[in-house]
């Protein structure tokens, strides 16, 4: 194995791996089991090859209208079927117990996911180093913030039963618009396109960060911590 594939390889990964920890680290009460985190992460990769091929397929029987291209080929297909993943590996399992686990469970199958793609793109077009910074900042790190708005709304789902049926809809067609939206600036966009795409980013950066604050507020968690702390500290004066 040639010290320039090991390199490649490295760079195309660490961006995935990077987001991935960082949004596992976010989680401020009770951190979920690493192993299942691993786990949907390899779930993420496994999903690469028949996505692949289904939009092969969807392409020649739909056409490539950008529209349609954006929106159900790439966004409605990829964001859908990491829901799927989601919801049959992890929404009753009883490690899902607090709001933001759902954000931390979805970041992790789509790194899974956005990392092997990174890779092959990185193979397939022989990318330099300001290739993948550049694919970093942007489909890779869309994929991790597409993940947290699916990963917010399936805690939503989870956790308030009353409205369970509108937040498991809202988990697959928001993250559906976002990664769609996304798409069809990059498609349309042209010669101007980098002004349109990092507006993008640094809005969906914001509201990332945003359901990220939310999720970690509502959690039950964060009561009980608080009450040892104050125990603890009346017990120290």
């Amino acid at each position: 194995m040639s010290l320039t594939f090991i390199s490649l390889f490295s760079a195309a990964s660490a961006p995935g791996i990077a987001l991935l920890t960082y949004f596992y680290l976010k989680d401020k009460y009770v951190t979920e089991p690493l192993h299942i985190v691993l786990k949907l992460f390899l779930y993420g990769i496994l999903l690469v090859f028949p996505i692949m091929v289904l939009q092969r397929g969807l392409m020649i029987w739909l056409g490539d209208n950008d529209i349609v291209f954006s929106f159900l080929i790439s966004g409605g297909l990829e964001e859908s079927l990491k829901w799927f993943i989601l919801y049959v590996a992890i929404f009753t399992h009883s490690v899902f117990d607090e709001p933001y686990d759902g954000i931390v469970y979805a970041v992790s199958v789509s790194m899974g996911f956005a990392t092997l793609e990174n890779i092959i793109y990185a193979w397939a077009y022989n990318a330099d180093m300001s290739m993948l910074l550049l694919r970093a900042f942007l489909p890779v790190s869309g994929h991790a913030l597409f993940g947290v708005v699916m990963g917010y709304y399936l805690g939503k789902a989870k956790f308030v039963k009353e409205k369970k049926q509108r937040f498991l809809v809202y988990s697959v067609l928001f993250p559906v618009f976002w990664h769609g939206a996304f798409d069809w600036i990059v498609l349309n966009a042209e010669a101007v396109w980098s002004w349109f795409i990092v507006l993008f980013m640094l809005v969906l950066w914001l509201y990332g960060i945003r359901k990220v604050n939310l999720a970690n507020a509502k959690s039950p968690f964060r009561t009980v911590l608080l009450e040892d702390e104050i125990e603890m500290r009346s017990k120290s004066q």
